[in-house]
């Protein structure tokens, strides 16, 4: 049992350090010329933006998180659950470190996240550790796959906006963390709340106008943590759909972001991985809203829907069914919204 007092501390300790450790990794990323430059079309900076924010990320919640399992709880269990979930995401997260380097092709880093994906089912079926398993074995580990690939992919689509991944974590890592807390899932519970803390801590550099990007090595680690823990996640509403759409509606932004990106480039017969200026974030500024006011518009939309997310799972039986189709009417309408737009 873990008291309210250390999950506040893991959330202090993690912004405080996240945000000391970022300009260190700003200094460093200038210093090795890791940097993000203005010459490609998609890009909206004008200036070149220095990348390892993500290592800052990376570097805080795994010591927050494998030190609180030292000192609060250290048992085998506790840490190989830790690693279970931080393990596959430091993967991930080295494999884009060298793509902020080098620049993988986006085939390479497709293979790194679907082998992650699948080693990280094989992990949750073996131990029977899915939060909402279907009941048939090849199902939940074919989900489980296309949900960690997919979400990993979001998040990683999603950092195109300062503050607009880090922040958008922040809020459903946060939304996560209370669902955990209140159904007596602490294991899920500690670790989005560290979650959280380091994207706040991070989001002090990256908010408009940003002075350091997270890179691909931070966005892929956060996608593949917070798609490990919703996907171990155990909603408890009674109604299956209700209890699948608790994830989904938590991620909401971030998926519709994709969906809509896309959508955007099939029809122009371009790559989905391309690089474009289709995303949310470019369609709201076209509309006339400030960088600033573009932030706070996907802060507030996700959390709309992390707040959805968390009343369905406090509801009673019939109205969890309302919820559900109240969540899925407003995203399909934002989703028709954003597509019928100009795409770049």
């Amino acid at each position: 049992m873990i008291s309210n007092l250390q999950f506040l501390s893991a959330f202090v300790v993690s912004s405080v350090v996240c945000g000391l450790l970022t300009p260190l990794m700003k200094q460093l990323a200038l210093k090795t010329g890791i940097v993000d430059r203005p010459n490609q079309s998609h890009k909206t900076h004008t200036n070149a933006i220095p990348y390892l924010g993500g290592v800052a990320i990376i570097l805080t919640i795994v010591m927050t998180t494998l030190a609180g399992a030292t000192f609060i709880d250290l048992n085998r269990d506790t840490i190989t659950l830790a690693l279970s979930v931080i393990m596959p995401a430091l993967f991930i997260g080295v494999i884009g470190l060298i793509d902020d380097i080098r620049q993988l092709t986006p085939f390479l880093r497709f293979i790194a996240q679907t082998l992650t994906g699948i080693f990280t089912a094989t992990f949750l079926i073996i131990t029977n550790t899915v939060g909402s398993p279907t009941g048939i074995k090849t199902l939940d580990f074919l989900i489980t796959i296309f949900w960690i690939v997919g979400v990993t992919n979001s998040i990683n689509f999603f950092d195109n906006h300062d503050g607009g991944a880090s922040g958008a974590v922040a809020i459903a890592s946060l939304g996560l963390f209370f669902l955990a807390l209140v159904s007596g899932q602490y294991f899920i519970a500690a670790i989005s709340i560290v979650l959280s803390g380091a994207c706040i801590g991070f989001l002090f550099w990256n908010r408009n106008p940003a002075r350091i990007y997270m890179g691909d090595a931070g966005a892929l680690f956060l996608g593949m943590m917070i798609a490990s823990l919703l996907v171990r996640f155990e909603p408890n509403p009674i109604n299956r759909l209700a209890s699948f759409s608790i994830p989904i509606f938590i991620l909401a932004i971030p998926i519709l972001d994709t969906t809509v990106a896309v959508l955007s480039r099939l029809r122009r017969g371009k790559s989905p991985f391309e690089g474009g200026k289709d995303h949310l974030s470019h369609r709201l500024t076209r509309r006339g809203l400030t960088r600033k006011k573009t932030a706070f518009t996907l802060w507030f939309l996700t959390g709309f829907y992390v707040l959805i997310a968390v009343v369905i799972s406090s509801v009673s039986y019939r109205f969890e069914g309302l919820l559900v189709f109240v969540g899925l009417m407003s995203w399909l309408g934002l989703f028709f919204f954003f597509l019928v737009q100009r795409d770049e």
